[in-house]
């Protein structure tokens, strides 16, 4: 298995290829690109009318894998099997990989052997034409809005742990005054109310 979190060989995920431009995705893209300059995060998310919604999911799912692919990419160095044995959101919750192939149970793996399953996971999915079509005129599957929850559900839980982190880390060093953390107080309170307890 190649690493996210430098296990074996070190590199990144690749991207999802960009959607071929005058494609109806890319259209979205843009758009959404464009809503999400106004700085009306509800706007940016809402259908845009008379769109497909599975082409606004895939845009969005797409664009999520991207973001999060690139936020892991700057903690790969400090997060190690040794560093982060278990895959939880505090020690309320730990999450357990099942794909169905190679882990036909629930299984607990070390967060960056987790995430290296995950992200390959989710790739695999993006890169597939069958799932996630983006040729004029090529239909979503039947199950496809199924596929977008699972994936989203999936990429959650590393959302959720990657701010956390990220919180403890400019908390430990003073890096971010408060005041500019204020949108998120009450979470950031009980990050550090948890933190307190594990201590």
């Amino acid at each position: 298995m190649s690493s996210f979190f430098g296990l074996g060989k070190t590199r990144t995920f690749k991207p999802r290829k960009d959607v071929p431009e005058g494609t109806k995705q890319y259209q979205l893209r843009k758009y959404a690109e464009a809503t999400l300059g106004s700085g009306n995060l509800r706007l940016a998310v809402q259908l845009p009318e008379g769109e497909d919604l599975n082409e606004w999911l895939a845009v969005h799912t797409v664009d999520f894998f991207n973001h999060l692919n690139m936020l892991y990419g700057t903690v790969t160095e400090f997060c190690i099997p040794s560093e982060c044995p278990i895959m939880s959101a505090g020690p309320r919750y730990e999450y357990l990989w099942e794909d169905g192939v190679k882990y036909r149970r629930p299984t607990k793996l070390p967060a960056p052997e987790y995430v290296d399953a995950l992200m390959n996971w989710a790739q695999n999915l993006l890169d597939d034409e069958a799932v996630f079509p983006n040729r004029i005129g090529v239909p979503f599957p039947k199950n496809f809005r199924d596929t977008v929850k699972t994936i989203v559900r999936r990429l959650f839980p590393h959302l959720n742990t990657s701010y956390r982190h990220f919180f403890l880390f400019i908390h430990e060093f003073d890096l971010v005054d408060r005041k500019e953390l204020a949108p998120l107080d009450e979470l950031n309170d009980a990050i550090l109310a948890e933190d307190l307890k594990v201590r």
